[in-house]
C-alpha cells in the first residue's frame, strides 16, 4: 500500500514540477484542431461504411435473384 502513496506523490510532483503545459490559447486552439479532424474522420467512416452496407447488400440481392 505504501508503493501506491508514494507512486501517487511522485506522479503528482513529476506533473507540477515537469511538466510544461500549454497557455489557455494554445489550449483551445489544439481543441479546435481535435474537434475538426474528429468530425472529419467520423463522416469518412460513416462514408466508407455507408459504400460497403450498399455493396453487400447488392450482393445478396444479386446472389438471390
Amino acid at each position: 500500500m505504501a508503493g501506491i502513496v508514494n507512486y501517487i506523490k511522485e506522479s503528482f510532483g513529476e506533473l507540477k514540477n515537469n511538466v510544461t503545459w500549454p497557455s489557455w490559447a494554445e489550449a483551445q486552439s489544439l481543441t479546435v484542431l481535435v474537434a475538426v479532424f474528429s468530425i472529419i474522420f467520423s463522416l469518412a467512416i460513416w462514408g466508407v461504411d455507408t459504400v460497403f452496407s450498399k455493396v453487400i447488400a447488392a450482393y445478396f440481392q444479386w446472389i438471390n435473384g
